[in-house]
């Protein structure tokens, strides 16, 4: 019996292709961060009370933060679906062995973060932002990843990326069950019903784009009266559209959607939700509940976990070590990992609403994101590429 190969390699898999992350990840990065960094300057700049007059700027019967998070973010959540599904069906969660490293250590990157949180806040008034240190900011850490360059291997930057879309199904998850109050009867049933008109539309190899679009408008509406939040409107949208054929209407999704989420939609979400008025006596602010679980479910949580479910992984033969790759770097990618930012605020929003613990939340948020996302880079800048003779033997 041949023994079980120690490493898996993406490129000769056809996972990726051998070459560099685009320049336009880097960007991506690059400009949600420097949206972040507005807001929270705008935040606590003599023009303070300009920024949140202008978020709540009536649009559509909502505040205009509101508006970007409950209708703007559902085009990224829809995104977020499409991507989930492509990998499900061709890509990296394809199948058991390709899926096992990222979805083992996407698990143990939700798990640890949220019981260090529980740890820390559990019992305190923060306790329901449980779930905020979950979810790793896909746009952010391969940001740096493409501003890294070829110091990755293109094995873990597919396990990242993988990473990053299986936890997001957990936050999809936590989202639509936990962070949901009440449900009307009525409007999921006519949810039900739309979703069973787009999957006949689906059915009938429907190829246009504009009845997907018009039953996801509606379908979008009726999960806001649901009770659940509209956003996971975006999901089950996703999942409804064809995907097989040429020139299907997932893949036109994917090409026409991708520019105004990443260059639009996330970054006034940054500019929406990372503004934090600071008070006078930071120090006290800082010992927070809520502070300090956020930080350490991302700083401590995230690289842990996620380190220790891959190792867990390989070590029972359940996956393999990505080509290139050695447990130095995969670390430093594990570290990554606890770049929260996006959807770690988005979750924060729905556990406090208005409450007073959601600034507190935010700058958990900001400052693990910050501290994991310098520590991932310098730990991989500095990481040499391995030789053959140097790569860590099978346990």
């Amino acid at each position: 019996m041949e023994p079980t190969p120690q490493y898996a390699d993406p490129i000769e898999d056809g996972l990726i292709d051998e070459k560099a992350p685009p320049p336009s990840q880097a960007l991506s990065g690059l400009l949600l961060l420097g949206c972040a960094l507005l807001a929270l300057i705008w935040a606590n700049s003599p023009w303070r009370e300009t920024y949140h007059a202008l978020n709540h700027l009536p649009v559509a019967g909502l505040s205009l933060q509101h508006f970007i998070n409950d209708a703007l973010m559902a085009v990224f959540f829809l995104v977020v679906g499409l991507e989930i599904k492509h990998e499900i069906q061709d890509g990296a969660l394809s199948s058991i062995r390709k899926a096992a490293l990222p979805v083992v250590g996407a698990v143990g990157g939700m798990v640890l973060p949220a019981s260090i949180y529980l740890l820390v806040a559990g019992g305190t008034d923060a306790h329901a932002g449980w779930g905020i240190p979950m979810a790793t900011d896909i746009a952010f850490a391969l940001g740096i990843v493409a501003l890294l360059g070829n110091r990755v291997p293109s094995g873990l930057r597919i396990f990242l990326a993988a990473l990053a879309i299986a936890d997001d199904i957990g936050a999809v998850l936590v989202i639509a069950f936990f962070y949901t109050p009440t449900v009307s009867a009525r409007a999921l049933g006519v949810t039900v019903l739309l979703l069973l008109a787009l999957l006949e539309l689906n059915r009938r190899r429907v190829g246009a784009i504009w009845p997907y679009a018009l039953l996801g408008i509606a379908l979008w509406f009726a999960v806001f009266k649901s009770g659940i939040h509209a956003s996971i409107a975006g999901v089950l949208l996703a999942f409804t559209v064809p995907s097989k054929g040429p020139d299907c209407v997932q893949e036109r999704l994917e090409h026409y959607l991708n520019w105004p989420v990443t260059y639009l939609i996330i970054p006034l979400f940054a500019l929406a939700n990372a503004g934090v008025t600071l008070p006078d006596d930071l120090a006290s602010f800082a010992r927070q509940p809520a502070v300090s679980a956020a930080a350490l479910g991302l700083i401590v949580g995230k690289p842990l976990g996620i380190f220790g479910a891959a190792w867990l992984a390989v070590r029972f033969r359940w996956a393999d070590l990505p080509a290139d790759a050695d447990w130095y770097r995969v670390f430093g990618v594990a570290t990554l990992g606890g770049i929260g930012f996006t959807m770690s605020l988005f979750i924060a929003a729905l556990a406090f609403g208005e409450n007073a613990q959601l600034d507190a939340a935010k700058i958990g948020v900001l400052s693990g994101s910050l501290i994991t996302g310098i520590g991932g880079a310098v730990l991989l800048s500095f990481a040499r590429r391995p030789t053959p003779s140097a790569l860590p033997s099978a346990p």
